[in-house]
């Protein structure tokens, strides 16, 4: 019998991932941590709003007229505890910008799932079969594509709030984005998908799968999926950043996210009527959350792009 005390010690899933590729260019890319640091700090402070803001600027209670318009702390007239100033309604703006924060990044993660999925889907389906199915749907993607992301969103934002009751507009205006967002993104996940898909499935061991009698949906799901997640994690990070400026873009047109439940978006919209009448905090500070949170985003994705390919090894 073995002498286990001589047995190596297999390491520990995080011991393997600290000695991978990914964890070494992580360490060593300057850019690719600070995004990170950025990133969390803005996702968990707005995620941890309801218990840091100072005021719950959608509870009418805690409004007071009479510290509308306070400028920032370091400025003269300002007053404590508003650090960053007040708007016209005398919410403050650093609680506003939590939640509007929460808001857009709600949406962002919940619309790039969503396409993820589809998009997985289609693509695995696509690829797979290939035919007249794969022609099909490509073709849809196709015509997806020839279309500017933010004018299929503005149509479907339109559409669907046209087919609501007017007492639920407001109420289901994250889900309409969400709904604009997701039917925008899709064909890039499925294309990506589609192009591997089509690679793996003449590969020895899948080929070896359907001798075994394997099912279709075990194949796609089992041995071609994981082998097509590279691509989909970059592309999917960098569509997150432009999730959320879509949403932003939307709410600033006027047919996104209401007052009522702002993003930052139309906490952009709102401050842009004041900008010249020497109130320039309303606008600038969620312009520039909205600017932090997405040029993180999109470092990450650089990042995670250059990691994973193969050849910049």
């Amino acid at each position: 019998m073995a002498d286990t005390d001589t047995m190596p010690v297999r390491p520990s899933r995080f011991a393997r991932a600290r000695s991978g590729d990914l964890w070494w260019s992580f360490t060593h890319s300057v850019s690719a941590r600070i995004a990170l640091a950025i990133l969390l700090l803005l996702i968990v402070t707005a995620f941890l709003a309801p218990l840091i803001a100072p005021q719950n600027p959608y509870d009418p209670a805690q409004l007071d007229m009479w510290k509308s318009e306070l400028p920032p702390i370091w400025l003269d007239g300002s007053e404590w505890p508003y650090l960053l100033g007040t708007d016209t309604q005398g919410r403050d703006m650093l609680s506003v910008m939590l939640y509007g924060t929460r808001t857009s990044v709600m949406i962002g993660i919940v619309s790039v799932a969503l396409s993820l999925m589809i998009g997985l889907t289609i693509g695995l389906v696509a690829g797979y079969f290939g035919g007249i199915l794969d022609n099909i749907l490509m073709r849809i993607g196709d015509v997806v594509l020839s279309i500017p992301t933010i004018l299929i969103a503005i149509l479907v934002s339109a559409v669907v709030r046209q087919m609501l009751p007017p007492d639920l507009r407001e109420i289901g205006a994250s889900a309409v984005l969400i709904l604009a967002i997701t039917i925008s993104g899709w064909v890039q996940y499925a294309r990506t998908v589609r192009a591997q898909s089509v690679v793996e499935k003449g590969k020895e061991y899948v080929m070896a799968a359907k001798l075994l009698n394997v099912s279709s949906r075990r194949i796609m799901a089992r041995h071609i999926l994981p082998n097509t997640l590279t691509p989909v994690l970059v592309a999917a990070t960098l569509s997150f950043g432009m999730a959320i400026l879509t949403e932003a873009t939307l709410s600033f047109l006027g047919i996104g996210v209401p007052p009522g439940q702002p993003s930052l978006g139309t906490l952009i919209r709102i401050g842009n009527q004041y900008l010249f009448s020497g109130m320039w905090w309303i606008v600038i500070f969620p312009v520039l959350q909205l600017s932090l949170l997405v040029i993180s985003v999109n470092l990450l994705g650089d990042w995670l792009r250059d990691a994973l390919n193969p050849k910049l090894r």
